[in-house]
């Protein structure tokens, strides 16, 4: 299903949005019914649907696939999380092409060197790129676009990777200079506060994406009040969900020797039935099969 709509301008129109975090079309569905404005593809979960660190191991094929299975799913817009951008800024060119083909509404490439190492592991290697390098990569994304309303998310990881709040607000404003459309700053602190040094002393020369994993009490509410952040990204929630319900359901079944208890604790058949669209194919079965 393609995108109908331009970030910049449901960001306009409603002030924050909130992306749900996920890694296969029935995770998007679920996102969608919950009440979320968008999706976020991410590279974490679906590396971590692979078994695989979120390392740049997973390849574009294997993450432009997902995404394009996501979109052809769900109507809202997909966020689509292509990390360092699979190399230089010629294979930013061939990312930005494909997936804007596949429906996506906006990218999100990040400052990091690839190989990346995820950016919340506890002493990970957090190796950066020289600013005119990363212009570069931005300025390739806004020449390979064929509509404007694909949104180039410029994400920088200075202060993930402890270079401090000087250096990001930096690279953040190079980053615009080069025709980023939002600006996403990340950080590992377990407090808001870092961020909120950042926005206050952000220019809001544009919209500040934000993904408060680490700092949770960071809410939509306080968000909003800064007057500067244009999309909420909860990044990993759903793969997490997803591994706490079936650790849970699979160590129940082990201790109680059979299903009847964990049955009772989990969707019936029927509710997959109904995100599967069975009533559709039971339709066109009716009408054509002859």
């Amino acid at each position: 299903m393609t995108q109908p709509h331009s970030l910049k301008d449901l960001v306009a129109r409603k002030g924050i949005l909130q992306a749900m975090s996920t890694h296969s079309p029935i995770s998007a569905k679920l996102a969608e019914e919950a009440g979320f404005d968008a999706l976020w593809g991410s590279g974490f979960e679906l590396s971590a649907l692979y078994g695989l660190p979120d390392v740049s191991l997973i390849t574009m094929t294997q993450h432009l696939d997902m995404v394009r299975a996501i979109v052809e799913q769900s109507g809202l817009p997909m966020i689509a999380d292509i990390d360092t951008g699979f190399g230089n800024a010629v294979n930013v060119d061939h990312a930005v092409r494909a997936y804007e083909r596949a429906g996506v509404a906006a990218v999100v490439i990040e400052d990091k060197s690839f190989p990346k190492v995820t950016s919340l592991i506890e002493g990970g290697r957090q190796e950066m790129v020289r600013i005119e390098e990363f212009q570069g990569k931005i300025e390739a994304a806004r020449g390979a676009r064929r509509d404007d309303r694909f949104t180039i998310i410029a994400r920088t990881e200075a202060l993930i990777a402890g270079l401090g709040q000087e250096e990001a607000l930096r690279r953040a404003h190079a980053y615009v200079e080069a025709g980023a459309d939002m600006i996403l700053v990340h950080s590992k602190s377990t407090s808001p506060e870092e961020i909120s040094a950042f926005i206050d002393a952000w220019d809001g020369s544009r919209p500040i994406v934000l993904v408060p994993t680490s700092y949770p009490e960071m809410t939509v509410e306080r968000m909003r009040a800064t007057g500067k952040v244009g999309i909420a990204i909860w990044g990993n929630h759903a793969m997490r969900a997803a591994v706490t319900a079936m650790q849970r359901v699979f160590r129940q079944i082990l201790d109680d020797g059979g299903i009847h208890n964990a049955d009772r604790e989990i969707v019936p058949v029927a509710e997959v039935f109904r995100l599967q669209d069975m009533d559709e194919v039971k339709r066109l079965e009716t009408d054509y099969l002859r």
